[in-house]
């Protein structure tokens, strides 16, 4: 009997991930390519498909290609397109779906964003398996969600809704990607942090080893360990962060009552000095309506190819629909 096997791909603005997993999330191969090495999307899905069909010869087992999943900034699951994308080299809109199905016809090719693909991921291989409701935080270079409601991803009318990161929470705030002034990731993501541990820096007069780091040599790994050794800028900074995030999230509880949040990323490496405050902070600001019981985690499919996993995953919940 041939395994079924499907292909999980988080396209990046530096580089590309894939791989192929099976329905149980285990991993058969993966592999990684620049994206910016190919200014022509045509040139990046051939090589692509090459590099997946390397993958698939050499597998010791017979097997039965069902589909490939896609994660992508500004997808639209819609269209199955990359919409205007500004940290991929590739400008306007590109139909990205269009292009692999050149390569992958008679099987299903589905796109999402990348948040949103993290948390079809979560419900079919991590923490959320058997919930109908929650919603997932990637913390990242920008902050993304993905919200669950009923057991469906929820896309909104034109497939981009549920975009947390850029619920404003200082109208006079931080200047955005987006143009606009103060989104949430503008302070909660890993370019936030640095921007918070920057202005603690000149607030206070505390020893912490940021006073020798500039700001472009500073990384929000470096911020993470540094709390985790008991720095007080470090510290003070994840204080900051979780606050902002808990009030984001009691909003974000009222409007679609999750069972759980999932906390995914870098900054979720943080441990305590994230969950704590969030969490503090979350049931401070709750409607006493839902008030301890939302469950604050951290993602289920941490330390493995999330990205790629997924990716599959869309794949899977439509197999298995």
């Amino acid at each position: 009997m041939k395994k079924k096997i499907a292909v999980g791909i988080d396209i990046g603005g530096t580089n590309s991930a894939f791989g192929l997993v099976d329905q149980e999330g285990n991993m058969y191969g993966e592999s990684v390519m620049s994206t910016r090495n190919y200014p022509d999307p045509d040139q990046f899905v051939e090589e692509m498909y090459i590099g997946i069909q390397t993958l698939l010869k050499a597998l010791d087992f017979a097997y039965e290609l069902v589909g490939v999943g896609i994660g992508a900034p500004n997808a639209n699951h819609f269209r199955g397109t990359i919409e205007n994308a500004a940290n991929i080299v590739w400008r306007g809109v590109v139909p990205i779906v269009e292009k692999f199905r050149r390569f992958f016809p008679n099987m299903p090719v589905i796109i999402t964003n990348d948040a949103k693909a993290a948390a079809v991921g979560e419900m079919v291989f991590g923490g959320a398996r058997g919930m109908k409701d929650f919603i997932v935080i990637t913390l990242g270079t920008g902050l993304g969600s993905g919200f669950v409601v009923g057991g469906q991803i929820v896309y909104g009318h034109d497939s981009f809704a549920g975009e947390l990161g850029h619920v404003i929470v200082n109208r006079t705030g931080r200047v955005c990607g987006c143009g606009r002034k103060g989104c949430l990731e503008t302070y909660v993501s890993a370019t936030g942090i640095k921007r918070t541990v920057f202005k603690l820096i000149a607030d206070h007069t505390d020893d912490s080893e940021f006073r020798r780091i500039s700001y472009n040599e500073l990384t929000a790994e470096m911020i993470t360990k540094a709390a985790l050794n008991g720095d007080p800028i470090a510290i003070e900074a994840y204080e900051y962060t979780g606050m902002l995030l808990g009030q984001a999230l009691a909003d974000a509880v009222a409007i679609t009552s999750p069972e759980a949040i999932f906390l995914f990323g870098g900054l979720a490496k943080a441990g305590k000095y994230l969950f704590e405050p969030t969490k503090k902070y979350m049931e401070m600001h709750m409607l006493t309506a839902f008030r301890n019981k939302v469950k604050l985690l951290p993602s289920g499919i941490a330390g493995k190819n999330a990205a790629i996993l997924g990716a599959s995953a869309l794949i899977w919940q439509a197999h298995n629909a």
